[in-house]
């Protein structure tokens, strides 16, 4: 007979079973509240970032024309297409024309704006539009108008622009009045509301401003070589094939060098930034589901403890092991469904009430929409979690022996799990491994992830014992030694205990503190970078596209400006990789660290010496007076992303001509210092004939930085001027945005330690209460006691702090110099606040939970036992 025939034979099959188990469940839920809790919060925290990357990632399909444009989107860098090439593309489909690029904006001399003089020039982002733009989707204006109306020609000849609240704060002006843009004169004659493919584009460095292209030539912004990017995008007609189209435009034009997006590669920088902030949020909070898991576990066993006494009766009785692993087995299971769907419910309401107050941060609309994969990604990781903490006090339940009945409260008799347990705990591990690694946008990432948080458990876990022992170890030396010291000895006794709350406290808030303190570390680290390093050595401005003959006049402008430094420049063109070794480049295997390198064209230059900054990694630098065939110095990452090196070639498409070098080097570069530099350098003697653009930086004091800006400006309408500052501030702005969303989500498993925290309190009380009885008998006063457990809980958070902070610096120096390739500098004010306040909430916390132990009078107590 099989096991199952044999329990149903002794009356313990599945239905006794479940009837058992809810009769009991029938005496409350109290003990299974911090297990409930911990995994509906981390099954929410999962459930809910991964229904809105779902609404985002529908959103974005959804709207994918309108981000491109159209159905096709043909860009060129520095170069309009030929009037071939457009009525090629006009006998084939609707076609509208944007000219992006950044360009300064200035107030009219005399204006009444309210804007002080240092705003008398700021930089835009500037879009210069056709009639049919756009093809898809509306430009909303105040008031509201047409995109047509707001920029066509006036009946005084002038033309209209539409720009963002930005140009109009900075200057001081309101629509109805004027500005120049190179050097044309332009009327304000609307604010930009919403402008529909905005979320595809660059990031953007200043507030957009739409002219009419037909106005464009006027401003002389456009000059050979400058940095603009022309976009020809395509509405198809009624039966067009766009694969088909597509195609022949390759074959029509196969050198040109334009790049080519259809619907489907609408947006690849916004759905990388989505699928990486989607993956480091979902390990958060699955960082904060293993953190409850901690609870879950002491949740079980404190629960199962307090069976024991029914357990052993059930033993007595005859009751096998299999029956009592199953009869508990159901409540736990209950109990854990019941904490999962509370989770699926909170994660799928939590998107709907987010996504309103996240609009102003995301890229499209989210409109709310149950998403399946999503939610059962995160139930399988709450069955998962759940299986892998609970099983082991239930197995170790199991083996309850019917003599127990008559022993004390605790029993350290030796446990060995059955290889039954050992397999389903092995299988839980690697249901949560695979789904992490299943699940992710990058598998190396997660692999890492639960490299790091078995470590993260190993390491607590060895602490944890290691931090017994040494509690024992000095309580028996003060003992020993006849020291006056009994609360310490007291609670160095408690910390040592069989079921001491203090090791599940370093346990589980030590791992969330680590996490908070690696996140606390890495922004620390970049706002340190962008605060401290600025002043020593970044420029003060970036000019682009200053033209040939305008260098020796720009040098002796900024020269004669008091305040400013030293010049450095480099000539700038545009160049797309277009084969490695021959290979065309859509048929290279590329790594995800040169991914960004290949989807676009690039800026390359050319230099006879090392430009500074740069560090050869591999290979030699070309001598000064090289003259020769093409060499190129190229990034380490983007070789090594490309499997390129020393001695391979790489051919880049360079204003539409091929231009083929072989690697003589690669570099390393220090783009932290904010100086020149390009990720592909050329050897002299190749470019200097190609049309091209300058890009100087300029050193100034910061009393110089505005006279500087408006000296060259005012000279060169032509030339934009980039202020490092304000666009650090803008990076640092957005960091400190970044960095709240993953500290707030960091919380996620911080909450989860102080729910571990309640729980382990909460699950020691009966046998606080006892102590304490006994102690208060024997002359201890409360006061006593109270320091006692001061000194016990203090120890605790200490331990978990200096564990968290290290683990957390360590963790946080490998992703700056391994992952981000950036400096680290320790910074102890995070590890300060973290043992502080760990300190602080582990003593708050354990006091106020044995509070009621230290109040109950040993009368009481003792009438209450003798009574059971």
């Amino acid at each position: 007979m099989t096991d199952r025939v044999q329990a149903e034979a002794r009356g313990e099959g599945l239905a006794t079973a479940f009837r058992f188990a809810r009769r009991d469940l029938r005496g409350g839920f109290r003990g299974f509240r911090v297990m409930v809790a911990c995994l509906t919060l981390g099954v929410a925290a999962i459930a809910a970032i991964g229904s809105l990357t779902g609404m985002v990632r529908d959103g974005l399909a959804r709207d994918a024309r309108v981000l491109l444009g159209g159905d096709l989107d043909i860009r060129l860098r520095s170069q309009p297409a030929t009037p071939e090439q457009v009525a090629w593309l006009r006998e084939r489909a609707d076609m509208s024309l944007a000219v992006a690029m950044r360009a300064m904006a200035a107030r009219l001399p005399g204006d009444a704006g309210s804007a002080p003089p240092a705003r008398r020039r700021t930089l835009i982002e500037l879009k210069a539009v056709d009639d049919a733009y756009p093809l898809l989707g509306n430009v909303q204006l105040t008031p509201g108008m047409s995109l047509r109306d707001a920029l066509k020609r006036g009946p005084d000849g002038s033309f209209g622009a539409a720009v963002e609240r930005g140009v109009l704060s900075r200057f001081g002006l309101k629509v109805g009045d004027a500005l120049t843009i190179g050097a044309t004169r332009f009327d304000i004659r609307a604010e930009i509301v919403n402008e529909p493919d905005k979320a595809a584009g660059a990031f953007k460095l200043g507030p957009r401003v739409f002219i009419d292209e037909a106005a464009l030539a006027g401003t002389q912004l456009v000059q050979p070589g400058t940095m603009a990017a022309w976009h020809y995008r395509l509405r198809y007609r009624p039966g067009t094939d766009g694969a088909a189209l597509e195609s022949a435009l390759d074959n029509a034009f196969p050198d040109a060098p334009w790049r080519v997006r259809n619907v489907e590669e609408a947006t690849p920088r916004i759905q990388r930034w989505i699928d990486r902030a989607a993956l480091f949020f979902t390990m958060v909070g699955l960082t904060a589901l293993l953190v409850g898991g901690v609870g879950v576990a002491g949740a079980v066993k404190g629960h199962l403890d307090s069976k024991r006494d029914t357990i052993a009766t059930f033993k007595c009785l005859g009751a096998s092991g299999r029956f009592i692993f199953t009869v508990f087995g159901l409540e736990i299971a209950a109990m854990a469904l019941a904490g999962i769907a509370l989770g699926i419910a909170i994660g799928v309401g939590l998107p709907l009430a987010l996504a309103p107050m996240l609009a102003q941060y995301l890229p499209v609309t989210a409109e709310f929409s149950i998403q399946p994969r999503a939610l059962a990604a995160a139930i399988l990781y709450g069955i998962a979690v759940a299986a892998l903490f609970t099983l082991w006090p239930l197995a170790r339940a199991r083996e309850v022996r019917a003599a127990a009945l008559f022993r004390g409260l605790v029993d350290d008799a030796p446990f060995r799990p059955r290889a039954g347990t050992l397999a389903g705990l092995v299988l839980a591990g690697a249901v949560i491994a695979a789904l992490a690694l299943l699940t992710a946008f990058r598998p190396s990432f997660a692999a890492w992830f639960i490299f790091g948080a078995v470590v993260a458990f190993a390491v607590f876990t060895v602490a944890v014992a290691a931090f017994s022992r040494l509690a024992v170890a000095s309580a028996r030396r003060l003992g020993a030694a006849g020291r006056p010291w009994p609360r310490v000895q007291l609670a160095l006794a408690n910390i040592a205990r069989p079921g001491a709350p203090a090791r599940a406290i370093v346990l589980a808030l030590g791992i969330g503190l680590t996490v908070f303190v690696a996140l606390a570390e890495i922004e620390g680290n970049f706002q340190r970078q962008i605060a401290d390093r600025l002043p020593q050595a970044a420029p003060a401005y970036f000019f682009i596209d200053i033209q040939p003959d305008q260098v020796e006049a720009f040098e002796r402008t900024v020269r004669a400006v008091p305040g400013a430094g030293d010049i450095d420049r480099m000539p700038s063109l545009r160049g797309r990789i277009a084969r490695v070794n021959g290979t065309p480049i859509d048929k290279v295997t590329v790594g995800p660290g040169a991914q960004w390198a290949v989807d676009s064209d690039r800026g390359v230059t050319y230099a006879a010496t090392l430009p500074e900054g740069s560090f050869i990694e591999s290979g030699a630098w070309w001598p000064a007076d090289y003259k020769g065939p093409p060499l190129l110095s190229i990034d380490a990452r983007i070789a090594q992303g490309l499997g390129a090196g020393v001695g391979d070639t790489i051919t880049l498409n360079v204003l539409g001509r091929e231009v083929t070098a072989e690697i003589a080097n690669t570099r390393r570069i220090d783009w932290s210092q904010l100086g020149l530099n390009f990720t592909m350098v050329f050897s002299p003697g190749l470019l200097e004939g190609a049309p091209q653009t300058f890009i100087a930086t300029v050193q100034a004091t910061p009393e110089a930085e505005d006279a500087l800006a408006r000296a060259v400006t005012d000279r060169f309408g032509n030339v934009t001027a980039i202020g490092v500052r304000e666009a650090l501030g803008a990076v640092s702005d957005a960091l400190s945005q970044i960095g709240l969303a993953a500290s707030a989500t960091a919380g996620l498993a911080l909450v989860s330690g102080v729910l571990v925290l309640a729980g382990a309190i909460a699950a020691g009380r009966r046998e606080r209460t006892r102590d304490a009885v006994i102690l208060k008998i024997t002359g201890a006063r409360r006061r006593d006691l109270a320091a006692a457990y001061v000194i016990e809980y203090g120890l605790a958070g200490i331990a978990a702090a200096i564990l968290a902070a290290i683990l957390g610096t360590i963790a946080a120096f490998f992703v700056l110099t391994q992952v981000m390739d950036a400096d680290w500098v320790f910074l102890p004010g995070p590890a300060l606040a973290t043992l502080a306040v760990a300190t602080l909430a582990v003593i708050g916390f354990g006091f106020a939970g044995t509070w009621r132990a230290l109040a109950q009078r040993p009368a009481e107590v003792l009438r209450a036992t003798a009574q059971q």
